[in-house]
């Protein structure tokens, strides 16, 4: 991960500290359910998140208190030299997880050995658009799906700040399952499939998301978009309460041949404690 401009300094007390192009930023993880450990380095933070729920709120938003000279928003080296975007919203969330880099690296392996130079991904929930950046870099078109318009804007954003403007992105504002359906019907297959589905959502045209209730139909629905030369199948997961056992042995159910495998992702601190930040199931054709 030397291409990351990302250091987790610290955990501990349902808290992470952490350090984006050398802004050093505090905010919360309740996975983080031992002591700090660095206890003099969360006194140097440029920005801190306060949990509004304290407050009586019932969701996850909540306010950046920042010292210093922090910008408003700027951007981090996050694979290869490409560029996202960070900036610090109300649901404490930077605009970036450093835990995919083992997807986007694993990804751009994939791609970039593949004698197939044809190679089209599809990015369901993509989100500010760094997977689709890094298979676009390697080489593949991309097909980027989207019900948040803001984050639309700002993956388009990210791909410029990139260099990869030009590329073979499709940025397409739409409900992930909706898409799939009418992908379904159209008869248009993909070579790679990457999503990463929320617990819960609405889509562009205020459709509900459910993952416990849709999320079986729509992996099995989504599958059906691979094509006969399909290379790789990523399914994440982030507070959806299932293990990723659970997706792993939903994948196995799917693919009769390839390799599914499935693991925990984290990040190392600087004290070499893991920090568990959401779980992956993933297909490859050989």
């Amino acid at each position: 991960m030397k291409d990351l401009n990302y250091t987790l300094i610290d955990t501990g007390d349902k808290r992470k500290l952490e350090s984006y192009s050398g802004y050093i930023i505090d905010r919360p993880d309740p996975q983080a359910l031992w002591p700090k450990t660095l206890t003099k380095e969360w006194d140097k933070v440029d920005a801190i998140f306060i949990d509004d729920s304290k407050v009586g709120k019932r969701d996850e938003r909540g306010i950046w208190k920042t010292y210093k000279d922090l910008p408003e928003d700027f951007s981090i080296t996050f694979f290869k030299d490409l560029k996202c975007g960070v900036k610090l919203n109300p649901f404490k969330h930077t605009g970036i997880f450093p835990e995919q880099y083992d997807n986007w690296k694993y990804m751009d392996d994939i791609i970039s050995k593949s004698k197939n130079k044809n190679i089209k991904v599809l990015n369901l929930f993509g989100y500010t658009g760094c997977a689709s950046l890094v298979a676009a870099n390697a080489g593949a078109e991309i097909t980027h799906v989207d019900a948040s318009k803001p984050s639309i804007g700002v993956g388009m954003k990210n791909a410029d700040l990139s260099g990869l403007k030009d590329k073979p992105i499709r940025w397409i504002l739409d409900d992930a399952f909706a898409f799939v359906k009418k992908e379904l019907r159209r008869g248009n297959t993909y070579q790679g499939i990457i999503m990463d589905p929320p617990a819960f959502g609405r889509g562009s045209a205020g459709q509900v998301w459910k993952l416990e209730e849709q999320f079986v139909d729509f992996v099995q629905e989504t599958a059906k978009l691979l094509a006969p030369d399909a290379l790789f199948f990523i399914v994440n997961g982030y507070a959806s309460g299932y293990s990723h056992i659970a997706y792993k042995q939903n994948l196995e159910a799917i693919f009769t041949k390839g390799k599914v495998e499935s693991k925990e992702l984290t990040i190392e601190d600087s004290t070499g404690k893991l920090l568990p930040c959401g779980i992956v199931a993933r297909w490859k054709s050989e």
